[in-house]
């Protein structure tokens, strides 16, 4: 294995890995979310707290968005130069 390869598999398993965790994050507010509220005055609270979650999901659905893009690139990438180098060793 190449170092070119091996840098490029560490910071495909480190970008997946932030990645991951963002996805949990994201699942255990989103369990917290309820999908309909009938609310009257008294229980505006539990409006405000269903704004608060939603505003944290919005905040970090960017960067779900780029660190997956991001991983799909590295892993075409790593998998390009695996094959590049499978080709020039066969010849």
């Amino acid at each position: 294995m190449s170092p070119s390869m091996l840098g490029l598999l560490i910071a495909w398993g480190v970008l997946t890995g932030v990645l991951v965790v963002l996805l949990i994050y994201r699942s255990t507010l989103t369990m917290q979310e309820d999908d309909q509220l009938f609310l009257d005055a008294s229980e505006a609270h539990m409006a405000a707290e269903q704004h608060e979650i939603m505003r944290k999901v919005e905040k970090i659905s960017p960067f779900v968005m780029w660190l997956g893009a991001g991983s799909a690139l590295l892993i075409v990438a790593i998998a390009g130069l695996a094959a590049y180098e499978r080709l020039t060793q066969v010849q």
